[in-house]
């Protein structure tokens, strides 16, 4: 696949091009507050909850939205709204089956979608982005299968299901091309043709640059949460005493 400009259509295009869209990523009660962030050329995420120098960029809240008091963890309500949302709930039992089928991480799927619509399956962008994932009708075309084809693409995609497997398949293919998940998650809101010619680093696209911080952000939260529920279930067994080894002499006749 390349990028508009080469004739492919990347799974969302916003309107405008901004830094700051973690404010209307997820419900304003729902997002943390004062966190800033940049993606340095390895593609690593740095996190501060202040602007350590003129790099960091607001993600996933800014400083005006209100928080609980008492409240010390800043994405535990964003953690909370993903495990209780109405709309987030409706959609597991095919989330997990485009997990399986395509061999996408359902943590890195579930985080791209909460920042691609806030899991609004009636999602439609001003660029004609569609559904869960925010898929293009053209993107759509490209990974549906010949039965899903029958369905014009702009109504195809409202199908929360359909749009899962195709998000989740286009995803996949991503990450075999690139080999590491934040080049994809660039070639997802960019276009795979920017990405080559950023020579397989992360294009100077500001709206790129705070898409994958927020989509890596939100995956972090999610992969320690889940490490921290697992760690909660193990059980630590007390040591046994091993039994004795046998004899090597005969017993006396």
């Amino acid at each position: 696949m390349s990028d508009p400009e080469d004739g492919w259509v990347p799974a969302c295009r916003r309107a405008a091009a901004c830094v700051c869209l973690a404010a209307t990523a997820l419900p304003a009660a729902a997002a943390p507050d004062g966190l800033w962030a940049w993606v340095d050329g390895a593609g690593i995420v740095h996190v501060a909850s202040e602007r350590v120098d003129r790099r960091y960029q607001p993600l996933l809240g800014a400083p005006h939205i209100a928080t609980v008091p008492g409240k010390t963890d800043r994405a535990a309500s964003l953690l909370t709204w993903l495990d209780i949302a109405p709309q987030v709930r409706a959609v597991r039992p095919w989330l997990r089956e485009a997990v399986d089928a395509h061999g996408v991480d359902r943590l890195l799927l579930k985080a791209l979608i909460a920042v691609e619509s806030r899991f609004n399956a009636e999602a439609v962008s001003p660029r004609g982005a569609v559904g869960l994932m925010q898929i293009m009708p053209a993107t759509g075309d490209h990974y549906a299968t010949p039965e899903e084809r029958r369905t014009p693409a702009p109504q195809r995609l409202r199908d929360p299901r359909i749009n899962l497997h195709t998000g989740a398949r286009m995803l996949a293919d991503l990450l075999r091309r690139f080999g590491r998940v934040d080049l994809a998650l660039a070639a997802w809101n960019a276009g795979e043709g920017r990405v080559r010619r950023a020579g397989r680093q992360l294009p100077a696209i500001a709206e790129t640059e705070a898409h994958v911080q927020m989509v890596l952000e939100l995956y972090w939260a999610l992969l320690q949460r889940d490490q921290a529920r697992r760690a909660q279930g193990l059980r630590v067994m007390p040591p046994t005493t091993p039994p004795a080894p046998p004899s090597s002499t005969l017993p006396n006749s």
